[in-house]
């Protein structure tokens, strides 16, 4: 197996495609952590109230459950790469036609078919194929490490894209444009990320060496921990889509009218937090194990989500809501670390697959819910919901 030694981020004994795939895991992410804050004042400046922002929002992760699940069904007989690419092109096209399409039922369909994501983390297409491309870059010894480093990576960049979200007002201000034509332009940078991991994607093997020959079946003996775990997670997921990004950041300007810009500082540090955990689950998880590292970080982080809409000013609620990023994210790598470790190599791609969909698809019936309360009322019912 050939070694990278002038990649720091890498485990010892990855191979060469885990550097395509990190480096197209932090482009993804940058353009999600700004496109997920400038998407609701970007469809408030269409004219959209919060109920549509929120029927988009759950579109959107609808979308991408369905072409999640369309892979896991497909991704056994054909090449990661391929579809990879194919994935990378549909991003390019998703940034330009939000650029261009002003109206709510285009931009649902849109939403639909795009690869858009509203949230903090990647619930998008690309998840179980770079999960299942990873596994096969390195030794089952290193694998928690390199999915922990991939999580790193995601939430590091992505906090450097949320701080990014204050572009466009500096952008109005040096050029003169308006606000929307500002916005068009960060959808723009989105498809131009989606061009450069084209190019990134095309340098990946065609095949990895374990899947010469496609199994029969997308899941085979491994269906019934696969089908547990895709329940357990799907839980998690329903109650984190009343808490998306988006929809976060939405509430954030109406409860304290908040920039874009403070707005994005915000969400930047707590990117970094959400960063720094993943390496310190790692070390968790070798003394408690996987499962237990998933379970025990969960009940404080979601404490201080119920308490942030009682808080009276902004100070204690960011206070609240970087404890919180320091620990809700902790199950990230070790759930994806456990799940490639119960199943065969042939089923990797489904297993991520599968597992994702009920996220998806959980996530994706929450935020028209959070869209209704954030209408009715400005008190942060959704935060409390998500939490409870």
């Amino acid at each position: 197996m050939m070694k990278i030694r002038r990649f720091p981020l890498l485990p010892e004994g990855a191979e060469p495609a885990a550097v395509y795939l990190l480096t197209s895991r932090g482009l993804r992410a940058f353009g999600d952590g700004l496109i997920s804050l400038l998407l609701p004042a970007y469809l408030a400046t269409l004219g959209l109230d919060a109920f549509r922002i929120g029927v988009l929002t759950t579109v959107t992760l609808a979308g991408s459950a369905t072409f999640t699940l369309c892979i896991g069904v497909i991704a056994h007989r054909f090449s990661r790469r391929t579809l990879l690419i194919a994935a990378a092109v549909l991003m390019t096209a998703t940034g330009v036609a939000f650029a261009s399409v002003h109206d709510f039922w285009p931009l649902l369909i849109v939403a639909f078919i795009g690869t858009l994501n509203p949230s903090s983390g990647d619930v998008s297409v690309f998840l179980p194929l770079e999960h299942a491309q990873l596994a096969h870059s390195v030794t089952d010894r290193d694998r928690t490490a390199l999915f922990a480093r991939y999580s790193l990576i995601g939430s590091l960049v992505g906090a450097i894209g949320a701080l990014a979200a204050g572009a466009p007002d500096l952008l109005r201000a040096m050029t003169g444009i308006g606000l929307k034509e500002a916005l068009q332009a960060a959808f723009l940078l989105y498809a131009g990320l989606g061009l450069i991991s084209v190019l990134l994607y095309r340098r990946l093997p065609t095949e990895a060496p374990e899947t010469t020959e496609a199994p029969a079946a997308p899941l085979g003996k491994s269906r019934s921990i696969v089908l547990t775990l895709a329940a357990l997670f799907s839980l998690d997921a329903f109650a984190g889509g009343f808490v998306v990004q988006s929809l976060f950041a939405l509430w954030l300007y109406q409860r304290f009218g908040l920039s874009l810009g403070a707005t994005g500082a915000i969400f930047f540090w707590t990117g970094l937090l959400s960063a720094g955990s993943y390496l310190v689950a790692v070390q968790i998880s070798k003394r408690i194990g996987l499962v237990n590292t998933m379970v025990f970080t969960h009940l404080p982080s979601s404490l201080c989500l119920i308490l942030i809409p009682a808080m009276p000013s902004l100070t204690p609620v960011v206070v609240l809501l970087l404890i919180r990023s320091a620990l809700s994210q902790m199950d990230v790598p070790t759930r994806t670390s456990y799940v490639m470790a119960v199943v065969t190599p042939g089923e990797r791609a489904a297993a991520a697959s599968f597992t994702a969909i009920p996220r998806s698809l959980a996530s994706a019936a929450s935020p028209i819910l959070a869209g209704s309360m954030l209408a009715a009322s400005t008190f942060g019912w959704p935060l409390i919901v998500a939490g409870g």
